[in-house]
């Protein structure tokens, strides 16, 4: 079995680095003595160190996504992509209570935030994983996601975005076992992290701890540190569990 080490990342890319979670992961990454940070954000990075090279990217927009992909000399490599980017709620949208709250548009904006926009991501970013050594692309996912573990219903738009989002992750890490073997595609559960995203819903929330989002941080780089190619296709819990579909 071959492990990845966190002393390897040497080339790291994070998508949506302007959030909590992204932005947690720009600052831990830029302790370390990497080589390169690529971020990507719909707004600029105040962060000045030589090795982060930012850009302004709308990961709903598949044409930019392309784009800025091309735009990058193939050769290089990137140990660890993140996918940090998601929706829960917004000025529009709220998570539904009931079957009575769908609606066509807020359906459609789930799943183009947290399915669709990681996937063209990866579409375009996959040949950027490295060949020559085991390398990883991982998205946040939820564990609201798993079907067999929704027990209080509700979210439909949310929880049926992220189920969608860990089948696709199974089937690309199915389909790099033929063209990237040591390609590791993971998704990732954060823990409940205190956050513009989650602060609705946590005032009153006791059934697990909540994070800040540094401490998800630390949490989730060790479960990183401990994946291998058989772990690809997978979702984990900041705790290293792996979440059932």
């Amino acid at each position: 079995m071959t492990t990845q080490s966190l002393s390897q990342f040497n080339n790291v890319a994070i998508f949506g680095s302007h959030g909590a979670i992204g932005n947690a992961f720009v600052e831990h990454f830029l302790t370390l003595p990497i080589q390169s940070l690529y971020t990507f954000s719909r707004h600029p990075c105040s962060i000045l160190d030589p090795r982060l090279n930012h850009f302004i990217l709308d990961i709903t927009d598949e044409g930019s996504i392309h784009s800025l992909a091309t735009s990058f000399d193939s050769a290089l490599k990137f140990d660890l992509i993140l996918i940090t980017t998601g929706l829960l709620h917004n000025s529009a949208i709220s998570p539904e209570k009931t079957i009575r709250s769908l609606s066509q548009n807020t359906l459609r904006t789930y799943f183009d935030v947290n399915t669709i926009a990681p996937m063209l991501i990866a579409k375009s970013f996959i040949p950027f994983l490295s060949q020559s050594t085991p390398s990883i692309m991982a998205m946040l996912s939820a564990r609201v996601g798993s079907i067999t573990d929704n027990s209080l219903g509700g979210w439909y738009g949310y929880r049926a975005s992220k189920a969608a989002l860990n089948m696709m992750i199974k089937t690309v890490s199915i389909e790099l076992r033929y063209t990237n073997k040591q390609a590791i595609v993971v998704g990732l559960h954060p823990g409940t992290v205190a956050s513009n995203l989650s602060e609705p819903f946590t005032k009153n929330y006791s059934k697990n701890p909540i994070f800040t989002p540094n401490e998800s941080v630390s949490h989730l780089t060790k479960v990183l540190s401990e994946l291998s190619v058989d772990s690809s296709g997978n979702c984990f819990a900041w705790d290293g569990s792996q979440i059932d579909a």
